[in-house]
């Protein structure tokens, strides 16, 4: 009898352990899944940013690039989710647009100038170089008359090129807010004289701009004070080559300065920035020169002369910091 009350004993006592181990165990789910689990880490689902600002910031080489852009207040431009396409300036070529511009440090460069400087580098959209034709595009810089924006010429010849002065030497570098091309040269404020230099289109315009015993328009052409802005109907070399044609002649050099100043002057228009937009049919205007010429729109433009001779506007808005320039087909002459 008092076996059996002795294992009854145990048999209760070994139910009261197992009673109290279960409880446990369910105390123990609990904690598991409330008080245990693991706090996740705050930067698991960051994504790093890339954008333009950051590129230029991690790169040593472009501290001087950094510098302009925290001196104007451009950096939070590139730091957002529209879409640029930059044509960045190292160091060296920083280096070298003081030293050519007379400048000691980049804090000498007004700040109006070095933004609109800046700006002349970008485009807004992405371009990727396979996307560069040559010809011209426009960039952000508002630095023409009257705020018009800047005009870039691209010369895909050859690589590269922008404005004649600068060198595309490493494309597509690709960010979250568009695309980087590292250029050789900072891209300064173009002039008319900067787009007639670059643009092989007028090399013999240029010749004749710069013909040693005629009388040069290039430092004129250069001017931003009056009598600038300038507006220019430039005649291509195809244009030139048909006036000595028409004169009988067998190269520029048989047209005598005093001529060639009074043609070259013809072509135009000072104190006024004439866009395509702002052209009127039938339009008469006063050139340089002092003689008229008439404009007249129709399916395409069309200049005559005081000749009653005709010339073709054939490309227009190129448009730079003292003035704008128009492609024509033909020269214009006046009475000679």
């Amino acid at each position: 009898m008092n076996s059996i009350l002795k294992n009854s004993k145990i048999s209760i006592l070994l139910l009261a352990i197992c009673f109290s181990f279960t409880a446990c165990d369910e105390d123990d789910d609990f904690m598991t899944s409330d008080d245990f689990m693991e706090t996740p880490d705050p930067t698991d689902d960051v994504v790093e940013s890339n954008t333009i600002a950051d590129f230029v910031v991690a790169n040593e080489n472009y501290s001087s690039l950094l510098a302009a852009l925290e001196a104007t207040g451009l950096t939070s431009t590139f730091t957002g989710d529209d879409v640029y396409t930059v044509f960045a300036p190292d160091n060296d070529a920083f280096a070298a647009f003081l030293d050519e511009n007379g400048f000691d440090a980049l804090e000498d460069v007004p700040t109006d100038v070095l933004t609109q400087v800046l700006l002349n580098h970008v485009q807004m959209g992405e371009i990727m170089s396979s996307d560069l034709s040559t010809g011209y595009i426009e960039s952000m810089s508002t630095a023409g008359p009257d705020g018009e924006k800047l005009s870039m010429y691209i010369n895909t010849e050859n690589g590269v090129v922008i404005n004649g002065v600068s060198t595309v030497e490493t494309a597509d570098v690709e960010v979250d807010n568009g695309v980087i091309h590292a250029v050789s040269n900072v891209i300064g404020l173009p002039t008319v004289v900067t787009f007639a230099l670059a643009d092989p289109t007028f090399d013999t315009l240029v010749a004749a701009l710069t013909r040693e015993d005629s009388y040069t328009f290039v430092s004129t052409l250069q001017a931003s004070d009056s009598p600038a802005p300038f507006t220019v109907f430039a005649p291509t070399n195809s244009a030139f080559g048909d006036l000595l044609t028409e004169l009988e002649l067998e190269e520029l050099g048989d047209l005598d300065a005093d001529t060639l100043a009074t043609v070259l002057s013809y072509h135009v228009l000072i104190d006024m920035n004439v866009t395509s937009d702002e052209l009127e049919d039938g339009i008469v205007v006063t050139s340089l020169q002092g003689e008229d010429f008439t404009i007249n729109l129709g399916d395409t433009a069309t200049i005559t002369d005081a000749n009653g001779r005709t010339s073709t506007i054939i490309a227009t808005d190129v448009q730079a910091t003292n003035g704008v320039i128009h492609a024509i087909d033909t020269v214009i002459l006046p009475t000679l």
